[in-house]
C-alpha cells in the first residue's frame, strides 16, 4: 500500500475504522457514522482528504481480508465436551471461548506458544497456600478483605479490553506525541491484547483446572491435609464462566503492559490511569506499569475466582506477548 504524498492521515484513519466497524458490528451504524463524520470535521475537503479516505478504506479491507479465514469470526460451531459420568447430572452451562484456541494469532507462532507447565498439583504447599489465600479474602461474606481492597476487586470485575484504553491514552495523550506513532501503539497495544486472549484459553481449554468456588466447596476431594471445605463458600464477584488456569485479566493486563512500559522508556514516567463500567466509572491510577500489573493479579484473588500461582503464571506468559508486540512495531 503506497499512500499518496499529502494524503491526510487523520482522514485515512477515521475512514479505516468506519469501514472495518461497519463491517465487525453493523448494528451500530448509526454510531459509526456519527463517530466518522465528527473525525472528518476538522479536515478540509480537498483532494489530500480524498485520498487519505481511499488509503484508509484500503487498509481496513486489507486486514479484514487477512482475518477471514479466523476460526471464532467464521462462526465455528462450539464443540466443548462437558467432563460428565453417562446418566449423571452436570450444570448446562456451556463454557465461553472455547473456540479461541483456534483463532490465527497476530504475533505468536501458534495458540500454544507460550502454554505453560500445569497448574500445582493439589498435594503441593502451594496449592494449599493458594487455596486458603483466596478462601480466606475472597469470600463474598466474612472476608477478610478491607475497604481498599473490595474497592480494587469491583474495579477490575470489568473484564472487556476497553478497561485498559485508558491506560493506552495516558501515553498517547502526553505532549509531543505525533498521530502515527500513537496508531502503532494502539496497534502494538490491541494485537498484544488479543494474542494474550488467545493464549490463554489455549492453556486454560488444556488444563481444565477448577475455580475456587469448586474447590472450595470440594476440598476434603484434594488429598491434602492443608485444606478444609466450606459447603456454603461464595466469591464476591460471580465466577467467570471457563477454566481458572491461568488468569486470563492478569496476561492481557501483562501484555499490554509491556507495550506501554516500552512507550515510557522512550520517554518520560507519566501518571497512568483507567476508569471501569464496574465501579460506577470510578478512575484508579499508578505511579508505575508494575504496580499496575500487580493490582490487576490481587485484585483477582480479592474477588475469589483466581489463585495467587495462576496470577503470577498470567502475568509471565502476558509480558512474553507484549514483547513481541514491541519488537514488531519497534521495526516499522
Amino acid at each position: 500500500m503506497h499512500p499518496e504524498p499529502g494524503a491526510s492521515i487523520e482522514a485515512a484513519i477515521a475512514a479505516a475504522h468506519r469501514s472495518a466497524l461497519s463491517q465487525l458490528i453493523p448494528a451500530q451504524q448509526a454510531l459509526i457514522d456519527r463517530a466518522y463524520e465528527d473525525a472528518l470535521q476538522g479536515i478540509a475537503d480537498d483532494a489530500h482528504r480524498s485520498a487519505g479516505i481511499a488509503i484508509g478504506n484500503e487498509a481496513a479491507m486489507a486486514v479484514l481480508a487477512r482475518r477471514a479465514d479466523d476460526t471464532t469470526a467464521a462462526g465455528a460451531p462450539e464443540s466443548y465436551l462437558p467432563s460428565a459420568i453417562p446418566g449423571r447430572y452436570v450444570p448446562t452451562l456451556i463454557p465461553v471461548a472455547t473456540q479461541w484456541p483456534q483463532r490465527r494469532p497476530w504475533l505468536m507462532s501458534s495458540a500454544a506458544q507460550f502454554r505453560p507447565g500445569p497448574p500445582p498439583a493439589l498435594s503441593s504447599s502451594i496449592w494449599a497456600r493458594d487455596l486458603n489465600e483466596v478462601k480466606t479474602i475472597g469470600a463474598r461474606s466474612g472476608s477478610s478483605r478491607n475497604a481498599e481492597q473490595a474497592a480494587v476487586a469491583r474495579f477490575w470485575e470489568a473484564t472487556l479490553p476497553t478497561i485498559y484504553h485508558g491506560l493506552i491514552r495516558s501515553i498517547a495523550t502526553q505532549p509531543g506525541r505525533e498521530l502515527t506513532q500513537n496508531a502503532r501503539l494502539f496497534a502494538a497495544a490491541t494485537q498484544a491484547a488479543d494474542d494474550a486472549i488467545i493464549a490463554v484459553f489455549d492453556a486454560k481449554y488444556h488444563y481444565g483446572f477448577w475455580r475456587p468456588i469448586t474447590a472450595i466447596r470440594n476440598a476434603a476431594s484434594d488429598g491434602n491435609e492443608a485444606t478444609q471445605p466450606d459447603a456454603t463458600w461464595l466469591p464476591l464477584i460471580d465466577t467467570p464462566l471457563h477454566p481458572e488456569y491461568p488468569c486470563a485479566h492478569c496476561i492481557v493486563a501483562a501484555a499490554i503492559g509491556a507495550v506501554v512500559q516500552a512507550e515510557i522508556d522512550a520517554g518520560a514516567q507519566p501518571t497512568l490511569s483507567t476508569s471501569s463500567p464496574t465501579a460506577h466509572d470510578a478512575v484508579r491510577s499508578w505511579n508505575s506499569v508494575e504496580a499496575f500489573m500487580q493490582e490487576v493479579d490481587n485484585a483477582r484473588i480479592y474477588d475469589g475466582v483466581h489463585y495467587r500461582n495462576s496470577t503470577e503464571v498470567g502475568t509471565a506468559m502476558g509480558l512474553r506477548i507484549g514483547a513481541l508486540a514491541v519488537a514488531r512495531f519497534s521495526q516499522r
